[in-house]
């Protein structure tokens, strides 16, 4: 194959024009890299998770509508009720963190299938990530370390994070401008990501899902903000569960054309067309020491059949990551 070579005044301006995107790049880096950022800014608890480290276990399970069977073949839409453990979570790698801080409750699930098979689903209880790309999750965690001299963040140091990264801003405000959860099981939880509901046919839907708590969203006031308990999340979860099973609805949006695919910190309109999924009911909760969710590694590209990935950069990271993690604690570390 022969080669053509632009004259110079040619390629000039391709060469130039070329300069901004490739200037847009996002600086690459590696699972090890972002879990010792994690580790250098909260320390380590041996045999521990490094993120998410507080959680409560939880048992229930899982039925899917036969709405969601026409656009995805995994077997979570069968029908049929599916064995679920999940764990709640505050972000974040100190085990100490009081439930009243305005970061993230996670809510991860696993879907117990048909022939050993499992499937994972990870969630927040904010619609957008902090960072559209795993540098920007890097930085974050380095810019929040500890002063020695104030024990807090250098806030010079989260000044210049936030104008560097302004992927990181939506999730940030939204933290600010809505209270903690009263309780995790009023509480909505974001899948944050697209990813791919696959039928029968090979038939690709991009879609984003939402678990909406049939008991309703409830945050905390002002003024109880100010008087809860520490750990007030695991205690109210296990006196709830005590009066009986707590649901939350799995609601699905289809996207569009246009619509952010790879991009976490960015929203779909909320007039997307959206439909149920299916039900997940809990039924039961647990400290988090000896019980069932507490050896899980909940890989959220643990998936079945119907449903894949998108190539979202911070959703292919998220496995790695996990990875370097889960295997540190199985060795005690």
């Amino acid at each position: 194959m022969k080669l053509s070579v632009l004259p110079l005044t040619c390629a000039a301006p391709l060469l130039l024009a070329a300069l901004p995107s490739l200037a847009a790049v996002p600086e690459e880096v590696t699972a090890p890299e972002v879990v010792e950022a994690i580790e250098g800014t909260f320390g380590v608890t041996p045999g521990q998770r490094r993120n998410h480290i507080k959680g409560t276990c939880a048992a229930g399970d899982f039925v899917g509508t036969a709405e969601a069977a026409k656009y995805s073949r995994s077997p979570l839409f069968s029908g049929k009720r599916l064995p679920v453990v999940a764990r709640f979570s505050l972000s974040g790698g100190n085990p100490k963190a009081p439930d009243t801080a305005r970061s993230g409750r996670g809510m991860a699930l696993e879907f117990r299938l048909p022939k050993g098979q499992t499937h994972h689903i990870t969630m927040l209880n904010t619609p957008v990530f902090g960072a559209a790309f795993p540098v920007t999750f890097r930085d974050l965690m380095i810019a929040m370390r500890p002063d020695p001299a104030t024990g807090k963040p250098d806030p010079e140091k989260m000044k210049a994070f936030k104008a560097a990264h302004p992927d990181s801003l939506p999730q940030a405000e939204y933290l600010a401008n809505n209270a903690p959860p009263a309780s995790y099981a009023t509480s909505p939880f974001w899948g944050i990501h697209t990813f791919k509901f696959i039928d029968r046919k090979n038939k690709v839907t991009l879609v984003r899902w939402k678990f909406v708590p049939q008991d309703g969203e409830q945050r905390l006031s002002e003024e109880e903000l100010k008087g809860a308990e520490p750990n007030f999340l695991e205690a109210r979860l296990m006196e709830r569960v005590a009066k009986g099973p707590i649901r939350w609805d799995m609601m699905v949006s289809i996207g569009q054309p246009g619509d952010a695919e790879n991009d976490a910190t960015v929203l779909w309109p909320a007039d997307r067309p959206q439909f149920k999924a299916g039900t997940l009911t809990i039924s039961a909760a647990s400290p988090q020491k000896g019980g069932e969710c507490e050896p899980i590694n909940f890989d959220p590209l643990q998936m079945s059949d119907g449903v894949a990935p998108t190539q979202d950069p911070i959703l292919l990271f998220r496995s790695p990551a996990y990875a370097v993690s889960f295997a540190k604690r199985l060795g005690g570390l």
